[in-house]
């Protein structure tokens, strides 16, 4: 007789939303507390370290009968100017000592994840910006035409609808801001324990891009996260000096030869499952950073490098975590866009993309009255 075929869960399944919504709960929450840490002199390395120690902080006081994992669904990072994402610093690196300078553009990522299922959200700002000092020019365009995008993605990831449909939204969303999607970075959909599923949208393809990337159909009950960066500069990136810290663990197998390498391995499959995570989570930091060269040469881990666009560029991002259901799209975390902020003289005037843009989403908030969480108290 077969083995039974294993049950992927779905949103179809009031628990998983359950579990989808406060994660995403306290993926809000933690991101309003370490945006008002974004100020003139701090240190990012003690913001990251602040975010991640939020969300610990505030998922362990649920779920705690049985053997459910929760915690860090994605590491916080804060990425400024021309960085495009990762940057995330360790306390021996020299980027360790980088502090946020007022007209900083920092994009914070940060995610949450409960019994693997994770809720990401990403918000970028600028330091020192207000409602009486709002961002204009260049800074504005950029931020404005990501928050476009992104709003338009959400409305478009609907059952019947192409992945490559948004991707030529976007394209033209940039455009009209005089700015370009990031080349090749992607949006997937998410299972459990599976942040990178087979259906995937694309910016700003390349030729080669365009040759390899599947095409798809979204369907109903299913789970997204969506990533829109957008550059001024020519939307390509590369590596620069800056460490990689932020790894996940992948499904290939090899049997690693260090006997560092296999602790290393063992600890971050305990700590972070699938889901990425920083080595600055890891106990001893010298040892996480031999153990994890075997792990990346042998792909047994993904390394999320930190890359950059030239260094005139200003890259804007907003993440949102997307549920797909019958009754219309869900956008659980908010990127916490601000248009009081946010003066851009640039308008959008295409009729498909205002007609996207008008297309109505279902409400976030579950009837149930949400229980407060240990993020709420700190």
């Amino acid at each position: 007789m077969s083995a039974a075929k294993e049950v992927v869960p779905t949103i179809a399944d009031s628990n998983v939303v359950a579990k989808y919504k406060e994660a995403a709960e306290i993926a809000n929450k933690v991101l309003d507390k370490v945006i008002k840490l974004c100020v003139d002199g701090a240190k990012v390395m003690d913001i990251c370290v602040a975010g991640d120690d939020a969300i610990v902080e505030a998922t362990k006081g649920i779920y705690t009968k049985g053997n459910i994992s929760k915690g860090i669904g994605f590491p916080t990072s804060v990425s400024l100017n021309n960085c495009v994402a990762h940057f995330s610093p360790l306390p021996s690196d020299p980027e360790s000592a980088t502090t946020l300078k007022t007209g900083d553009v920092a994009k914070i990522q940060l995610g949450v994840q409960i019994d693997g299922f994770g809720s990401i959200v990403a918000h970028t700002l600028v330091v020192g910006a207000s409602a009486e000092n709002p961002v204009t020019g260049v800074k504005a365009d950029v931020i404005q035409a990501a928050h476009t995008a992104l709003e338009a993605a959400v409305r478009m990831v609907a059952p019947g609808n192409k992945n490559m449909e948004i991707t030529k939204v976007v394209d033209k969303i940039a455009a009209a801001y005089n700015t370009k999607p990031v080349e090749g970075m992607l949006s997937h959909q998410q299972l459990k324990n599976k942040t990178d599923g087979k259906k995937q949208i694309i910016l700003n393809p390349s030729e080669a891009h365009l040759r390899d990337f599947e095409r798809c159909e979204f369907a109903e009950n299913e789970v997204y996260v969506l990533d829109v960066l957008i550059s001024s500069g020519e939307g390509k990136v590369r590596q620069l000096n800056a460490r990689t810290t932020i790894y996940k663990k992948t499904e290939n197998k090899y049997q690693l030869k260090m006997t560092t390498s296999r602790q290393v391995f063992s600890e971050l499959q305990k700590m972070a499952g699938a889901f990425p995570f920083s080595l600055r989570q890891m106990p001893d930091e010298r040892k996480a950073r031999m153990g994890i060269v075997e792990c990346a040469k042998h792909q047994v881990v993904l390394p999320y490098d930190v890359v950059y666009e030239r260094e005139d560029a200003v890259v804007a991002q907003f993440l949102t975590t997307v549920l797909v259901t019958k009754n219309g799209n869900v956008v659980i975390t908010d990127p916490r866009f601000d248009s009081s902020i946010i003066k851009s003289d640039k308008k959008i005037t295409d009729e498909e993309i205002l007609k996207i843009l008008e297309i109505p989403l279902k409400a976030a908030n579950s009837k149930k009255k949400a229980k407060k969480t240990p993020a709420d108290k700190q």
